[in-house]
């Protein structure tokens, strides 16, 4: 891993190369961003070079520390990541073997709880405990380096630290020990404390070019040109999502499936509804809101479509001619309301709201919405719905 591999992020790495070459190391980093443009990467990158026996801004790729970067065995590099709390150590060790050897890959248990099965959930949260923050970070980062210049910890999705495991780390943040250096990572840097951000010098990454994913997939990859130009629109700025659609045809016929569900909810079929919801409900909670974002994007496709028309830069861009349709077909569908309550879905799925019912609500909610304006809400307290209010998941009889 080196900074030709970390993609289209050049402001990023030429960034974290200049603190390097005039030795501003910081003890503390936080990089920010979407899923799968490039954070793991990039920390992997910048511990490569930090702990490369030539000393340069570049890792040479050629010394043993480099190599044992590459295998994930060296001694003064730690990658960290949430996981449950039943995990199998030989998994982990797994997961961090496979990370070396791409870390666009989604191999950590939050995206992806199974290696075997990508579709398969679990019940056992993926976090960060004081257990763990005492043995993998606290302890294990106050002795010195045992070759490099430094010690490098990457601490991935770093919103997983529990309140208690974050009060510990911060400790550790106010008073660092001597060469060491903690890159945390995450898509939701709200969800961290603020005074362990505040401790931490930021690094934004951006989301990817669709250019630069096909690239990628092609260079990287060998997708078949064609193919990956499609596969870059649909990763919506993610390499790491472009990656999963590449190799896995389940999660692009779960396209079909966005398309099946919309026209059965516009159709109010009951029959057919209730067949389309039973298929992602049993994926689990993840996949269903990974099935609810691909229905947001091409939600979004019929907004570029209906300003823009063909010259739209679609998503989807395969499916344009579904989309011209639906457009001229409905042309007073209220796609922000249908937007909306996909969006809310979303939420309503991760907060334990049960599936079904909500993927139910749902397409009622879209059906309403594409034949006029709607007020885009599925949920209601119950204590407005007593007051007469529209249909939800809170109305009662």
């Amino acid at each position: 891993m080196s900074w030709t591999s970390v993609i289209g992020q050049q402001r990023v790495s030429d960034a974290l190369r200049r603190t390097i070459s005039t030795e501003r190391v910081a003890h503390a980093w936080l990089f920010y961003g979407p899923e799968g443009v490039g954070k793991r990467a990039a920390a992997i990158a910048y511990g490569k070079a930090l702990l490369c026996e030539q000393g340069g801004e570049e890792a040479c790729g050629a010394c043993s520390s480099c190599g044992r970067v590459d295998r994930m065995v060296h001694p003064d590099l730690h990658m960290l990541m949430p996981y449950p709390s039943d995990a199998d150590p030989a998994d982990i060790a797994e997961r961090i073997r496979l990370i070396g050897q791409n870390p666009y890959a989604a191999v950590d248990f939050v995206r992806r709880p199974s290696l075997d099965d990508p579709t398969r959930s679990s019940n056992k949260q993926a976090l960060y405990t004081v257990a763990r923050v005492q043995e993998e970070m606290c302890r294990a980062m106050s002795f010195q380096p045992v070759e490099g210049r430094y010690k490098v910890a990457v601490v991935s999705d770093a919103e997983h630290l529990r309140t208690d495991a974050a009060n510990m780390f911060l400790k550790m943040l106010e008073e660092p020990p001597p060469k060491t250096v903690f890159i945390l990572t995450t898509s939701r840097a709200d969800r961290i404390l603020a005074t362990i951000v505040s401790r931490c010098r930021r690094l934004r990454f951006d989301p990817l070019t669709p250019e630069a994913i096909e690239q990628a997939l092609i260079g990287e990859e060998g997708v078949a040109p064609e193919l990956a130009a499609t596969l870059a629109r649909m990763a919506d700025g993610s390499y790491t999502a472009g990656l999963d659609l590449a190799k896995n045809e389940d999660l692009r016929a779960l396209r079909e499936l966005v398309l099946d569900f919309s026209r059965a909810a516009y159709s109010r079929n009951v029959g057919k509804i209730a067949d389309i919801v039973e298929r992602p409900a049993r994926f689990g909670r993840d996949q269903v809101g990974h099935v609810l974002e691909l229905l947001l994007r091409w939600i979004r496709d019929l907004m570029l479509y209906r300003e823009m028309g063909e010259a739209a830069a679609l998503v989807n861009v395969d499916q344009a001619e579904a989309i011209a349709g639906f457009t001229e077909r409905l042309p007073k569908a209220d796609i922000e309301a249908m937007a909306s309550v996909i969006e809310e879905a979303i939420v309503l799925v991760r907060s334990n709201v049960h599936v079904a019912l909500t993927l139910t609500v749902l397409a009622g909610a879209l059906a309403e919405a594409m034949r006029g304006p709607h007020s885009g809400k599925l949920y209601m307290p119950l204590s407005d719905a007593y007051d007469g209010g529209d249909a939800s998941l809170g109305r009662t009889g």
